[in-house]
């Protein structure tokens, strides 16, 4: 089973971002998603930037993947969306049928991403005839559900495994709303929440974290102690989000899982910022953490 390092759902800043992926050059990670996927308004990183670290990264042996924005509302994000499609050098993950039809018209393979929200056996025979080498299902489907999708040859299952539950995206942004700001005048204050912005309930207890226009779980998903089980569905790539701190320890902790270590979740705990939740994949509240009960 691979690992991959996904797209960065946050906004840092250029120097920690380039430093970031200096440093992920080195980690046990298989893969790597490169891009902007939340906010088209976030352009710290152009797409120049973002090929030039592709670069190193391939150049480390990394396996390189751009991925597009998953909501389109101008033509300059199509604009972007068709450079990025054409880059030449890196595969693409398509998150918006858009970016499926340019990649059809390239005669691009992609991957699949989970925002094309993808449940049925017919959607997915239809992506990989269109060119899919990859799918990541959407991140509530369970263990029950994915075993029982049939897969077509030579595409290959990748399941978002850790961080912060990608849930919904929206036209409004968030985090401007929540400075009284209006969006095209943000004055980019998810700049100041490099892991989001945590919202509570009236009894203070954490429900979803706000990123922009993206709505996450305030908790923290992680799949790292049921890497049997994934490996049993027929899974082959597990992605892991990144967090602006201990993100170096949190893949050591998955690379051991792989190589057989018990994966005590205690010891992850250390190096996150939320409490964990794995819900989803055995069929229940997304809030729930059951480490003890088998999907």
């Amino acid at each position: 089973m691979k690992l991959a390092l996904g797209p960065l759902l946050y906004y840092w800043s250029r120097e920690d971002t380039l430093a970031f992926y200096e440093a992920a050059a080195g980690w046990p990670v298989d893969i790597v998603y490169l891009g902007e996927t939340v906010c088209s308004r976030r352009h710290l990183m152009r797409l120049a930037d973002w090929l030039e670290v592709a670069d190193r990264l391939a150049g480390a042996g990394k396996e390189v993947v751009l991925s597009s924005l998953p909501l389109v509302e101008s033509e300059s994000d199509l604009k972007a969306m068709r450079k990025l499609v054409g880059n030449g050098r890196h595969r693409v993950e398509a998150n918006d049928f858009g970016a499926v039809r340019l990649c059809i018209e390239a005669g691009v393979g992609f991957v699949a991403g989970a925002t094309l929200n993808v449940y049925n056996p017919e959607t997915l025979a239809m992506l990989a005839e269109a060119g899919a080498f990859r799918w990541v299902p959407p991140v509530e489907m369970n263990r029950a559900m994915l075993e029982a999708m049939p897969v077509p040859a030579g595409v290959a299952t990748e399941v978002f495994a850790y961080g912060r539950l990608p849930l919904a995206y929206s036209a409004r942004c968030f985090t401007a709303r929540r400075y009284n700001l209006q969006k095209d005048d943000c004055q980019f204050k998810c700049l100041e929440h490099p892991d989001g912005l945590t919202l509570y309930t009236r009894e203070d207890q954490p429900f979803l974290a706000m990123n922009g226009i993206q709505t996450q779980s305030a908790r923290i998903y992680t799949l790292a102690h049921r890497v049997g089980e994934l490996a049993d569905t027929g899974v082959e790539v597990l992605r892991l989000s990144p967090q602006y701190r201990n993100m170096a320890a949190v893949v050591a902790h998955y690379r051991e899982a792989l190589a057989g270590a018990p994966a005590d979740p205690a010891e992850l705990r250390k190096f996150m910022y939320a409490d964990p939740c794995d819900g989803y994949w055995l069929g229940k509240s997304g809030q729930d953490f059951l480490p003890g009960q088998a999907a």
